[in-house]
Protein backbone atom coordinates (compact mmCIF):
# COMPACT_ATOMS: atom_id res chain seq x y z
CA UNK A 1 0.00 0.00 0.00
CA UNK A 2 1.22 3.36 -0.94
CA UNK A 3 0.92 6.43 1.36
CA UNK A 4 1.18 10.25 -0.01
CA UNK A 5 1.76 13.01 2.23
CA UNK A 6 1.33 16.55 0.75
CA UNK A 7 3.26 19.20 3.09
CA UNK A 8 6.32 17.71 4.96
CA UNK A 9 6.10 20.31 8.03
CA UNK A 10 5.43 18.80 11.20
CA UNK A 11 2.19 17.22 11.28
CA UNK A 12 3.43 15.54 7.53
CA UNK A 13 6.08 14.19 9.25
CA UNK A 14 5.08 13.17 12.46
CA UNK A 15 2.37 10.79 10.10
CA UNK A 16 4.83 9.16 8.16
CA UNK A 17 7.01 8.61 10.95
CA UNK A 18 3.91 6.51 12.60
CA UNK A 19 2.76 5.47 9.13
CA UNK A 20 6.31 4.17 9.17
CA UNK A 21 7.26 2.61 12.49
CA UNK A 22 3.39 0.74 12.79
CA UNK A 23 3.77 -0.73 9.26
CA UNK A 24 0.48 0.71 7.84
CA UNK A 25 2.01 0.99 4.49
CA UNK A 26 4.73 -0.30 2.26
CA UNK A 27 5.62 2.89 0.92
CA UNK A 28 5.62 6.53 2.09
CA UNK A 29 6.12 9.40 -0.77
CA UNK A 30 6.27 13.06 1.25
CA UNK A 31 6.10 16.28 -0.88
CA UNK A 32 6.39 19.86 -0.45
CA UNK A 33 7.49 22.75 -2.39
CA UNK A 34 10.09 23.84 -0.64
CA UNK A 35 13.16 22.36 -2.04
CA UNK A 36 14.83 19.67 -0.49
CA UNK A 37 12.70 20.15 2.65
CA UNK A 38 10.90 17.15 1.95
CA UNK A 39 13.82 15.00 0.57
CA UNK A 40 15.75 15.67 3.74
CA UNK A 41 13.21 14.68 5.87
CA UNK A 42 12.34 11.46 4.61
CA UNK A 43 16.31 10.68 4.44
CA UNK A 44 16.04 11.03 8.24
CA UNK A 45 13.38 8.92 8.90
CA UNK A 46 14.84 6.13 6.87
CA UNK A 47 18.09 6.57 9.15
CA UNK A 48 15.56 4.89 11.84
CA UNK A 49 14.79 2.31 10.20
CA UNK A 50 17.19 0.03 11.13
CA UNK A 51 16.65 1.00 14.84
CA UNK A 52 13.21 0.83 15.17
CA UNK A 53 12.77 -1.68 12.68
CA UNK A 54 10.79 -1.17 9.86
CA UNK A 55 10.49 -1.49 6.20
CA UNK A 56 8.52 1.09 5.09
CA UNK A 57 9.76 2.82 1.84
CA UNK A 58 9.77 6.51 2.57
CA UNK A 59 10.49 9.01 -0.38
CA UNK A 60 10.99 12.79 -0.19
CA UNK A 61 10.12 14.45 -3.50
CA UNK A 62 10.14 18.43 -4.11
CA UNK A 63 6.60 19.54 -5.99
CA UNK A 64 6.83 16.09 -8.42
CA UNK A 65 3.15 14.60 -8.36
CA UNK A 66 4.54 12.15 -10.73
CA UNK A 67 6.28 10.48 -7.66
CA UNK A 68 2.85 10.10 -6.40
CA UNK A 69 1.12 7.80 -9.01
CA UNK A 70 -0.72 4.91 -7.54
CA UNK A 71 -1.17 6.14 -4.01
CA UNK A 72 -3.94 4.34 -2.24
CA UNK A 73 -4.24 7.61 0.18
CA UNK A 74 -3.43 10.94 -0.06
CA UNK A 75 -3.26 12.85 2.79
CA UNK A 76 -2.98 16.69 2.38
CA UNK A 77 -1.62 18.61 5.61
CA UNK A 78 -0.75 22.10 3.47
CA UNK A 79 -1.36 25.56 4.02
CA UNK A 80 -0.82 28.47 6.01
CA UNK A 81 -1.70 29.36 9.92
CA UNK A 82 -3.63 32.34 10.48
CA UNK A 83 -1.39 35.37 10.69
CA UNK A 84 -1.57 39.14 12.36
CA UNK A 85 -4.05 41.04 10.70
CA UNK A 86 -5.01 37.97 8.56
CA UNK A 87 -8.84 38.10 8.01
CA UNK A 88 -10.93 34.67 7.65
CA UNK A 89 -11.79 35.06 4.41
CA UNK A 90 -8.00 35.91 3.58
CA UNK A 91 -6.91 32.62 5.10
CA UNK A 92 -9.88 30.63 3.31
CA UNK A 93 -8.66 32.18 -0.27
CA UNK A 94 -5.55 31.55 0.05
CA UNK A 95 -5.29 27.43 1.45
CA UNK A 96 -8.33 26.67 -0.57
CA UNK A 97 -6.27 27.95 -3.57
CA UNK A 98 -4.02 25.61 -2.34
CA UNK A 99 -5.62 22.70 -1.15
CA UNK A 100 -7.51 22.72 -4.36
CA UNK A 101 -4.46 22.48 -6.75
CA UNK A 102 -2.88 19.78 -4.55
CA UNK A 103 -6.02 18.03 -5.20
CA UNK A 104 -6.21 18.08 -8.57
CA UNK A 105 -2.51 17.39 -9.22
CA UNK A 106 -2.78 14.29 -7.21
CA UNK A 107 -5.70 12.97 -9.10
CA UNK A 108 -3.73 13.10 -12.14
CA UNK A 109 -1.68 10.82 -11.04
CA UNK A 110 -3.93 8.42 -8.71
CA UNK A 111 -7.21 8.83 -9.94
CA UNK A 112 -8.73 6.45 -7.59
CA UNK A 113 -7.01 7.61 -4.26
CA UNK A 114 -9.38 8.68 -1.10
CA UNK A 115 -8.23 11.97 -0.09
CA UNK A 116 -7.73 12.77 3.77
CA UNK A 117 -7.69 16.90 4.40
CA UNK A 118 -6.06 17.59 7.41
CA UNK A 119 -5.32 21.73 6.31
CA UNK A 120 -7.39 24.03 8.38
CA UNK A 121 -10.12 25.20 8.32
CA UNK A 122 -10.18 21.66 8.12
CA UNK A 123 -14.14 21.19 7.08
CA UNK A 124 -14.06 24.09 4.84
CA UNK A 125 -11.49 22.54 3.25
CA UNK A 126 -13.11 19.30 3.28
CA UNK A 127 -15.86 20.67 1.80
CA UNK A 128 -13.59 22.61 -0.86
CA UNK A 129 -11.48 19.22 -2.17
CA UNK A 130 -15.25 17.87 -2.73
CA UNK A 131 -16.37 19.86 -4.71
CA UNK A 132 -13.20 21.10 -6.45
CA UNK A 133 -12.66 17.24 -7.48
CA UNK A 134 -16.24 16.11 -7.68
CA UNK A 135 -15.25 12.90 -6.29
CA UNK A 136 -17.43 10.39 -4.52
CA UNK A 137 -18.37 11.69 -0.95
CA UNK A 138 -16.61 8.22 0.63
CA UNK A 139 -12.81 9.59 -0.90
CA UNK A 140 -12.83 12.81 0.59
CA UNK A 141 -12.45 12.96 4.53
CA UNK A 142 -11.87 15.41 6.99
CA UNK A 143 -9.19 14.59 9.68
CA UNK A 144 -10.74 16.94 12.57
CA UNK A 145 -12.50 14.67 14.80
CA UNK A 146 -10.10 11.60 15.29
CA UNK A 147 -8.00 14.18 16.82
CA UNK A 148 -10.88 16.16 19.06
CA UNK A 149 -11.30 12.88 20.04
CA UNK A 150 -8.23 11.69 21.32
CA UNK A 151 -7.39 14.90 23.32
CA UNK A 152 -11.26 14.55 24.63
CA UNK A 153 -10.04 11.02 26.14
CA UNK A 154 -7.01 12.39 27.01
CA UNK A 155 -9.23 15.17 29.51
CA UNK A 156 -11.29 12.38 30.71
CA UNK A 157 -8.16 10.24 31.48
CA UNK A 158 -6.77 12.82 33.49
CA UNK A 159 -9.82 13.89 35.14
CA UNK A 160 -10.70 9.98 36.05
CA UNK A 161 -6.86 9.24 36.97
CA UNK A 162 -7.10 6.15 34.75
CA UNK A 163 -5.57 4.88 31.51
CA UNK A 164 -6.78 6.61 28.75
CA UNK A 165 -6.85 3.44 26.58
CA UNK A 166 -9.38 2.51 29.04
CA UNK A 167 -11.78 4.81 27.86
CA UNK A 168 -14.13 5.70 25.40
CA UNK A 169 -15.40 9.20 24.36
CA UNK A 170 -16.35 11.18 21.10
CA UNK A 171 -16.01 13.95 19.70
CA UNK A 172 -18.27 15.42 16.67
CA UNK A 173 -19.32 18.57 14.78
CA UNK A 174 -17.18 21.15 13.32
CA UNK A 175 -13.45 21.14 13.90
CA UNK A 176 -13.34 24.65 15.85
CA UNK A 177 -12.77 25.36 19.53
CA UNK A 178 -16.96 27.15 19.83
CA UNK A 179 -17.78 24.26 17.02
CA UNK A 180 -16.82 20.77 18.16
CA UNK A 181 -19.19 18.52 20.66
CA UNK A 182 -17.49 16.53 23.06
CA UNK A 183 -20.05 13.84 23.55
CA UNK A 184 -19.77 13.48 27.63
CA UNK A 185 -23.06 11.74 27.73
CA UNK A 186 -21.97 8.76 25.81
CA UNK A 187 -17.97 8.77 27.01
CA UNK A 188 -17.61 5.45 29.09
CA UNK A 189 -14.74 4.15 31.44
CA UNK A 190 -14.52 -0.28 30.64
CA UNK A 191 -18.14 0.17 30.28
CA UNK A 192 -19.91 2.16 32.71
CA UNK A 193 -20.34 6.13 31.98
CA UNK A 194 -18.01 7.99 33.06
CA UNK A 195 -21.08 10.24 34.84
CA UNK A 196 -20.89 7.29 37.11
CA UNK A 197 -17.65 8.80 37.78
CA UNK A 198 -17.35 12.09 37.99
CA UNK A 199 -19.89 14.77 38.42
CA UNK A 200 -21.53 17.40 35.65
CA UNK A 201 -19.63 20.00 36.83
CA UNK A 202 -16.22 18.00 36.23
CA UNK A 203 -17.50 16.92 32.77
CA UNK A 204 -17.79 20.41 31.89
CA UNK A 205 -14.68 21.06 32.68
CA UNK A 206 -13.52 18.12 30.81
CA UNK A 207 -15.42 19.06 27.71
CA UNK A 208 -14.50 23.25 27.99
CA UNK A 209 -10.89 21.96 27.74
CA UNK A 210 -11.14 19.76 25.10
CA UNK A 211 -12.92 22.38 23.37
CA UNK A 212 -9.63 24.87 23.61
CA UNK A 213 -6.90 21.69 23.00
CA UNK A 214 -5.31 22.88 20.13
CA UNK A 215 -5.81 26.73 21.22
CA UNK A 216 -4.07 25.56 24.39
CA UNK A 217 -0.69 23.57 22.62
CA UNK A 218 -0.44 26.29 20.19
CA UNK A 219 -0.18 28.91 23.34
CA UNK A 220 2.44 26.63 24.95
CA UNK A 221 4.31 25.79 22.13
CA UNK A 222 4.05 29.13 20.15
CA UNK A 223 2.88 26.96 17.06
CA UNK A 224 0.36 24.17 16.28
CA UNK A 225 0.34 20.75 17.61
CA UNK A 226 1.92 18.17 15.97
CA UNK A 227 2.56 14.75 17.46
CA UNK A 228 -1.12 14.28 17.79
CA UNK A 229 -2.35 15.38 14.69
CA UNK A 230 0.13 13.14 13.28
CA UNK A 231 -0.67 10.18 15.18
CA UNK A 232 -4.56 11.05 14.66
CA UNK A 233 -3.83 10.91 10.73
CA UNK A 234 -1.87 7.63 11.05
CA UNK A 235 -4.71 6.42 13.07
CA UNK A 236 -7.25 7.22 10.18
CA UNK A 237 -4.83 6.16 7.07
CA UNK A 238 -4.59 2.48 9.23
CA UNK A 239 -8.16 1.87 9.24
CA UNK A 240 -8.69 2.69 5.65
CA UNK A 241 -5.57 0.78 4.02
CA UNK A 242 -6.12 -2.13 6.13
CA UNK A 243 -9.50 -2.27 6.10
CA UNK A 244 -9.96 -1.88 9.32
CA UNK A 245 -13.91 -1.00 9.70
CA UNK A 246 -12.72 1.29 12.91
CA UNK A 247 -15.59 4.02 13.72
CA UNK A 248 -13.91 7.03 13.73
CA UNK A 249 -15.61 10.64 14.03
CA UNK A 250 -14.13 12.51 10.85
CA UNK A 251 -15.91 15.46 8.81
CA UNK A 252 -17.74 13.92 5.87
CA UNK A 253 -20.39 14.92 3.24
CA UNK A 254 -24.14 14.73 4.76
CA UNK A 255 -27.25 14.31 2.45
CA UNK A 256 -30.01 14.63 5.64
CA UNK A 257 -27.92 12.95 8.02
CA UNK A 258 -28.02 14.42 11.31
CA UNK A 259 -30.71 16.76 9.92
CA UNK A 260 -27.88 18.19 7.50
CA UNK A 261 -27.38 18.49 3.68
CA UNK A 262 -24.42 19.88 1.64
CA UNK A 263 -22.00 20.32 4.68
CA UNK A 264 -19.10 18.70 5.62
CA UNK A 265 -18.85 18.19 9.09
CA UNK A 266 -18.02 16.08 11.84
CA UNK A 267 -19.68 12.88 12.71
CA UNK A 268 -19.14 8.96 13.29
CA UNK A 269 -18.12 7.08 10.30
CA UNK A 270 -17.00 3.53 9.61
CA UNK A 271 -13.85 3.76 8.04
CA UNK A 272 -12.48 0.87 5.39
CA UNK A 273 -10.62 0.31 2.02
CA UNK A 274 -13.43 2.22 0.12
CA UNK A 275 -12.86 5.49 2.36
CA UNK A 276 -16.17 6.09 4.42
CA UNK A 277 -18.57 3.01 4.52
CA UNK A 278 -21.28 3.64 6.26
CA UNK A 279 -22.19 7.10 8.53
CA UNK A 280 -23.29 6.41 12.07
CA UNK A 281 -26.38 7.63 13.76
CA UNK A 282 -25.77 7.58 17.51
CA UNK A 283 -29.12 9.30 18.39
CA UNK A 284 -28.16 12.57 19.64
CA UNK A 285 -30.78 13.66 22.33
CA UNK A 286 -32.41 17.17 22.46
CA UNK A 287 -30.01 19.22 23.91
CA UNK A 288 -26.74 17.57 21.27
CA UNK A 289 -28.92 18.50 18.14
CA UNK A 290 -29.11 21.56 19.05
CA UNK A 291 -25.36 22.22 19.32
CA UNK A 292 -24.99 20.21 16.02
CA UNK A 293 -27.31 22.18 14.70
CA UNK A 294 -26.02 25.55 16.02
CA UNK A 295 -21.95 23.83 14.67
CA UNK A 296 -23.26 23.49 11.65
CA UNK A 297 -24.69 26.82 11.07
CA UNK A 298 -20.68 27.89 12.05
CA UNK A 299 -19.36 25.66 9.45
CA UNK A 300 -21.70 26.76 6.88
CA UNK A 301 -20.65 30.65 8.01
CA UNK A 302 -17.26 29.71 7.07
CA UNK A 303 -17.89 27.63 3.56
CA UNK A 304 -19.68 31.26 2.60
CA UNK A 305 -16.29 32.45 2.26
CA UNK A 306 -15.40 29.80 -0.40
CA UNK A 307 -17.92 31.27 -3.23
CA UNK A 308 -14.68 32.59 -5.92
CA UNK A 309 -12.99 29.25 -5.24
CA UNK A 310 -16.00 26.84 -5.88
Amino acid sequence: MKVTIVGAGNVGASCAEYIAIKRIASEVVLLDIKEGFAEGKALDLTQTATTLGFNTKITGVTNDYSQTAGSDVVVITSGIPRKPGMTREELIGINAGIVKSVAESVLAHSPDTIIVVVSNPMDTMTYLALKATGLPKNRIIGMGGALDSSRFKTYLSKALDKPANDIQGMVIGGHGDTTMIPLTRLASYNGTPVSQHLSSSELEEVAAATMVGGATLTKLLGTSAWYAPGASVAYLVDSIVNDQKRMIPCSVLLEGEYGENDICIGVPCILGKNGVEEILDIHLDESEQEKFKKSAQAVRAMNDALASNL
